[in-house]
């Protein structure tokens, strides 16, 4: 795609194309060139969303249609995902910097198999529970119910732009509600060419609603919306707190999946080779621009040197490169912004002490004169005080820090703000185990890393976030609970009337 064929996304609002004099531009991390163009929306447009999905809502088309109908839509769409994916690798390459082999197998691949997850779970759900039978203070029946929230808000950052945004429309319209999605406004295209699909497979106009533009207009207005029931957010914890508390003023629910300063702690018993390739793919995936990223290096004093000394060669092999091409291990980061905010980090690492025993700037090279190239970059004596060690970067930077004994690792682990994901490194399974259960994390990842499965819950610790996401449960956040009593008696008698009355003689 060239300049001459940019293609421009309008917003999608009631199942109409809307368009707006606010344009976002979407350019190629790796080389600046604009690619596209799509309508952005403020408060406004935010208001007509919300309008369009509470009618949608209230019609019942979508609301009150059985599960398995709503299941099986699902389902077509995830179907039709499949089917462009080739298409949806491309809308998600150019955005946000992703290789073709991080977008086909992560970004844009795991979409399918998990809004298929979502429809699954949808078919089966309990949406009524009769309750065994109540015999104090009356004879009764009791019936738990579970029902659609109403309007639901989703608030999805750059990174995984369409599978973080899944992860929260895709349980709100499993269980019948409608939804308003603010995507990041640097990479809006596969969550709007998604919304088009959906309705393509039989989704009604109005259940899906799609509103790019800037955070502190778009997203503080769905996030504060007097109509809308719950708010799904992933991002920084700065914005997780902004967003928690527009969204106390409706007493609105939250689910917030904030930022991590991830350890990977290695053991002295640990396989070096298996855990000097996960430690990498731990922080280096996608440039580090990963929420979960394996970001602090635990090393014990007595592999300290020879783990360094591989884990620098290791690395040394990961090719940059063009995104398309099946051979780039590692691409861009997202923006201009990003690239000064991680260049910022890597020249206080230095300023505080740090030694850079690889990478730390911008690689050489005719083709990274243009974009947002950062290298692969590793710091040694690091201390877990140091910026570089306490605060998320979100960039491919590693910081290893020493530690003596496992009691000393294990405290440093948990030494964050932060508690989203961890990993363990050990030959010994069952000891791993043991120093698994120690760890104040949401995800603890043995010999393994980015391990995320739809099947089981994501989530954090501390400041990493509220609430969990996927897993068996992850439709309940999406559902109000009600309890439906049926008196069984028959007798005014028998009911306890009389704490607060007193009854004549018939």
């Amino acid at each position: 795609m060239t300049a001459t064929t940019v293609r421009h996304f309008p917003m999608l609002v009631g199942g109409e194309a809307v368009d707006s004099e606010q344009l976002l531009e979407i350019r190629d991390p790796q080389n600046g060139e604009l690619m596209a163009t799509a309508a952005a929306g403020g408060a406004k447009e935010i208001d007509a969303a919300v309008e369009a999905a509470k009618s949608s809502f209230a019609s019942g088309e979508w609301s009150r249609a059985t599960p398995t109908h709503r299941a099986q839509v699902l389902h077509a769409v995830a179907d039709k995902l499949g089917e462009r994916l080739d298409e949806l690798v491309e809308l998600e390459i150019m955005a946000n910097g992703a290789t073709i082999r991080q977008a086909t197998g992560f970004h844009v691949g795991y979409a399918a198999p998990h809004l298929a997850f979502f429809a699954d779970l949808a078919a089966k759900y309990e949406f009524e529970t009769p309750m065994p039978r109540a015999t104090f203070p009356v004879l009764g029946q009791s019936t738990l119910r579970r029902e659609p929230i109403g309007v639901c808000g989703a608030i999805a950052p750059w990174n995984f732009p369409l599978l973080l945004a899944l992860w929260k429309f895709a349980p709100a319209l499993a269980v019948g509600n409608s939804v308003v999605v603010k995507p990041d406004e640097k990479t809006p295209l596969t969550t709007l060419e998604f919304g088009r699909i959906a309705e393509e497979c039989g989704l009604p106009k109005g259940v899906f609603n799609v509103v790019p533009g800037p955070g502190p207009e778009a997203g503080a207005r769905l996030a504060s919306h007097p109509d809308v029931g719950k708010i799904g957010f992933t991002g920084s914890t700065d914005i997780g707190r902004e967003v928690m508390r527009l969204a106390s003023g409706t007493v609105k629910s939250v689910t917030l999946e904030l930022g991590g300063k991830s350890p990977a702690l290695v053991l002295e018993d640990a396989d070096i080779d298996l855990a000097v390739d996960g430690v990498l793919y731990g922080c280096m995936l996608y440039s580090g621009q990963i929420c979960e990223s394996m970001t602090r290096l635990l090393l014990p004093d007595s592999i300290h040197d020879e783990f360094v000394e591989r884990l620098v060669a290791r690395a040394s092999t990961i090719q940059l490169g063009d995104t398309r091409d099946w051979e780039t291990d590692m691409g861009p980061v997202v923006s201009a912004k990003q690239h000064e905010r991680i260049l910022g980090y890597i020249a206080s690492g230095k300023e505080e002490g740090a030694t850079v025993a690889l990478g730390g700037g911008v690689p050489k090279g005719e083709q990274f004169e243009r974009g947002h190239w950062i290298e692969p970059t590793i710091f040694t004596g690091v201390r877990n005080d140091m910026r570089i060690a306490r605060e998320e970067i979100f960039g491919p930077v590693l910081s290893v820090i020493r530690y003596g004994s496992e009691r000393e690792g294990i405290e440093l682990a948990n030494d964050t703000p932060y508690g989203l994901a961890s990993s363990v490194w050990s030959s010994d399974n069952s000891h791993a185990l043991e120093v698994a259960d120690k760890i104040q994390a949401g995800s603890v990842w043995i010999n393994d890393a980015h391990q995320i499965n739809c099947e089981v819950p994501f989530g954090g610790y501390k400041q990493s976030g509220v609430g969990r996401e996927l897993g068996p449960h992850a439709l309940d956040p999406y559902t109000e609970v009600k309890n439906v009593h049926l008196d069984l008696s028959g007798r005014r008698d028998a009911r306890p009337y009389d704490v607060l009355l007193s009854h004549a003689d018939d």
